[in-house]
């Protein structure tokens, strides 16, 4: 069955404006999961037929995804997914299924297996670019601390110019940061403008700034969804953690607006050590349901930014409550018509880091190439014409964060 998220009857949680307001996305589970589930299954099969012309490397290709999902999930299945504007969508950060993107998207993965005969393939699957060193926030955990509110680096021709060959190169989803991206949404709005139409753009913010008016701009524009920073359920705690007294009226208002303009939206936690409890996470869940979000990202801290050289690593203890949360969210019918856990550091630590060249890369707010937001490993700039070259150095080196 198809349910739109609804309010949670949980007490003691105020009612805020984005309860009330409409999403248009809806959660997909039961039988009507299992017939999406055929279709993309059909769409997958299509895919390795029109990528391979000899039917061994069909099955072989087969293979090599239901080994790839394995590894990632081992035996459990997808038990919901989001569903919006048309579009159905199994994770953060794969391009929704009925959109020639998730197409490309499945041709990439198995191009990884042998590459394909016909087509072209993206090279990432995410790349995150941080568009401004200015934010009026002052977030604990911001990676990018060391250069907030210094002088720009990148003019709106180089925005756009990065945006052009990162697209050169293939990229399934590009993730516009900072700082605070809100603060550049006219920049924004070029570079959406000339893009093309081969890549699905999301905006990772804090919600600052981001009210009706520029909302549909975005929209307009072509911006997929919002990612929106909030690291608290209780108000007063995430202004404290951002430092900045409106921070929650805007994750309130950025949803609302969002919804209000078809913009796919998910929030993202920083799941600190104070923070990971199962009475905190329940709590978060319980207001992410009240908010209709599609997904929920639980970023670990990284000693990275302000959280340089500070003890801020998850315990064994705390990564078990934190694995058996998103196992329990997930994969459990209790809990379908709630939003989707998206947790990098759970698949991580089976898979090894898919960032570092391989399927993302970080560009910061200089233009340079790193691992990942966390991972602050320069290795060029996204504008140099040896562009390969700068590639290559960084697959080479890797991600210390997380090794297979």
């Amino acid at each position: 069955m198809i349910v739109e998220l609804q309010e949670n009857p949980v007490k003691n949680l105020e009612l805020t404006k984005s309860e009330q307001t409409f999403s248009n996305t809806k959660m997909v589970y039961g039988w009507k999961l299992k017939w999406i589930r055929f279709r993309i299954k059909l769409t997958i099969l299509k895919v390795v037929i029109r990528s391979y012309r000899n039917p061994i490397d069909w099955l072989k290709a087969l293979y090599y995804l239901e080994k790839l999902r394995r590894q990632f999930l081992g035996n459990k299945r997808v038990k919901k997914m989001a569903y919006a504007n048309g579009e159905y969508h199994l994770g953060l950060y794969t391009p929704g299924w009925n959109s020639k993107h998730y197409e490309k998207f499945i041709a990439s993965q198995v191009n990884d297996f042998k590459q394909v005969e016909l087509g072209l393939v993206n090279r990432f699957n995410d790349v995150f670019f941080a568009i401004t060193k200015k934010c009026p926030l002052q977030c604990e955990h911001c990676f990018e601390w060391d250069n907030l509110n210094k002088k720009e680096t990148l003019d709106s021709g180089k925005l756009i110019e990065v945006v052009r060959k990162l697209q050169e190169q293939g990229v399934s989803q590009i993730h516009l940061s900072g700082g605070e991206p809100m603060l550049k949404v006219d920049d924004i709005i070029q570079m959406l403008s000339v893009a093309k139409d081969q890549t699905d753009f999301w905006l990772f913010t804090s919600g600052f700034k981001l009210n009706s008016d520029n909302a549909r701009r975005l929209k307009t524009a072509g911006l997929k969804g919002v990612v929106i920073s909030l690291d608290h359920h209780e108000p007063e705690l995430h202004n404290s953690f951002r430092h900045y007294k409106e921070a929650y009226y805007w994750v309130e208002e950025a949803i609302k607006n969002s919804h209000e303009n078809n913009l796919i939206t998910a929030l993202s936690l920083c799941t600190t050590k104070e923070f990971v409890t199962t009475e905190n996470l329940n709590a978060y869940m319980d207001l992410a349901k009240t908010f209709n979000v599609a997904f929920v990202q639980f970023l670990e801290p990284k000693a990275v930014g302000h959280y340089a050289n500070k003890d801020v690593s998850l315990g064994s203890e705390q990564i078990k409550i934190l694995e058996d949360f998103f196992i329990k969210m997930n994969f459990s019918e209790e809990y379908l018509d709630y939003p989707s856990i998206t947790y990098h550091g759970y698949y991580q630590r089976r898979q090894g880091c898919l960032s570092a060249g391989t399927k993302g890369i970080y560009i910061d707010t200089d233009g340079d190439i790193n691992p990942c937001p966390f991972c602050h490993k320069k290795a060029g700039s996204i504008l140099d014409s040896n562009i390969e070259e700068n590639l290559k150095k960084l697959t080479a080196n890797g991600c210390p964060s997380f090794s297979k």
